[in-house]
């Protein structure tokens, strides 16, 4: 066991404080992580609230993770130390179950592990990227491509595969209007991907506040949703809308924004439930749809396009010791675009 100081919550809703976590011997298909940078994702504030249910502390947080290998275990034939590397929100699956085999780990039936707030098969809990170290499996560690700097790669292992994914499974590309709803850590990384895919780009946001930002990052349109004129002007235009709003929403009005067969997909997760008239989708033959991260190969495939199309994450890096004052400033929108961690610093 290797002892290392990380950042922790000790009991639901309280402070975020330094401490110390052992993490596990380097096994036969481990690799140790010298984590560099971490980032902040919304989910890690729903987590260490318990927002989302019970949760288990003391809790890690940080699924964004970047960093270096520094030793690797006898039978690992993937990564040299060296590497630079990242880690997401998994880090473990059955390995059996048929979304396992079909290279999407991330709907594991099986049992996934999630890189905190889980257990891993070991019956020990998991503890994420605030912290100095962490031991993975290598066949859950992707390989950041050197045209990318870590500090801008962290938020693309959850912010840039949860917009990738969905991005690619609902074909946005050439001919295609996508709609982001929300210009936050997820949203903005979704802007620049679907321009980079070829799509019409629209941003959807609570006001015009960040309307220089979106269309600096490649949107070609960009609307306030607190106007009701929106709602009226862009009737039945999209062919895919993407919520990354993690607030309840009038879906009812944003399924009017569709095209016949749209769909609106969903990667942020409001903790209450939300309302829905079923003849918001049956007039359109619309789909009310939502995705998950990706899976370990598609992830890979996202840094790889991330790095050819020159895209990172628009981030702010902070110290450790600033991280309960960073959770406020995510709540209150008051970051462009996401907190990231220097581990240097814990």
């Amino acid at each position: 066991m290797t002892t290392v100081a990380a950042y922790a919550a000790p009991a639901a809703k309280a402070p975020l404080e330094r401490t110390t976590i052992e993490r596990r011997p380097v096994g036969e298909f481990d690799v140790l992580i010298d984590i560099k940078f971490a980032g902040i994702c919304h989910s890690d504030i729903h987590q260490a609230r318990e927002g989302w249910g019970e949760a288990i502390f003391p809790m890690v947080p940080g699924h964004e993770i970047a960093g270096i290998v520094s030793e690797v275990g006898p039978g690992v034939t993937k990564y040299a130390v060296g590497d630079r590397v990242g880690v997401g929100c998994l880090v473990d699956s059955c390995r059996e179950c048929d979304n396992c085999k079909a290279g999407l780990e991330q709907y594991c039936t099986g049992g996934g592990v999630g890189t905190y707030n889980a257990v891993g098969k070991d019956g020990e809990p998991t503890y994420g990227g605030y912290s100095e170290k962490i031991v993975v499996d290598e066949n859950y560690v992707v390989r950041i491509p050197d045209g990318l700097s870590l500090d801008v790669a962290a938020p693309l292992l959850c912010a840039g595969i949860t917009t990738y994914s969905p991005l690619r499974h609902w074909n946005a590309g050439p001919g295609k209007k996508v709609a982001i709803l929300g210009m936050g850590g997820l949203g903005h990384m979704g802007v620049k991907i679907a321009h980079a895919l070829g799509a019409e780009v629209t941003v959807l946001s609570q006001s015009l506040r960040k309307k220089e930002d979106g269309l600096r990052l490649g949107a070609d349109h960009y609307h306030a949703t607190s106007d009701e004129q929106t709602f009226q002007d862009l009737k039945g235009t999209f062919d895919l809308i993407l919520s990354t709003v993690s607030a309840p929403l009038n879906l009812d009005a944003f399924l009017s924004l569709l095209k016949t067969d749209g769909a609106f997909v969903n990667v942020g997760a409001p903790e209450e439930p939300v309302k829905l008239n079923l003849f918001s989708v049956i007039s359109g033959r619309k789909t009310l749809a939502g995705s998950g991260i990706g899976g370990i190969r598609e992830t890979q495939e996202m840094l790889d396009f991330c790095a050819e199309h020159g895209i990172g994450a628009e981030i702010e890096l902070i110290r450790a010791d600033e991280v309960n004052e960073a959770y406020e400033r995510v709540l209150s929108s008051d970051v462009r675009f996401r907190f990231v961690i220097d581990n240097a610093t814990i």
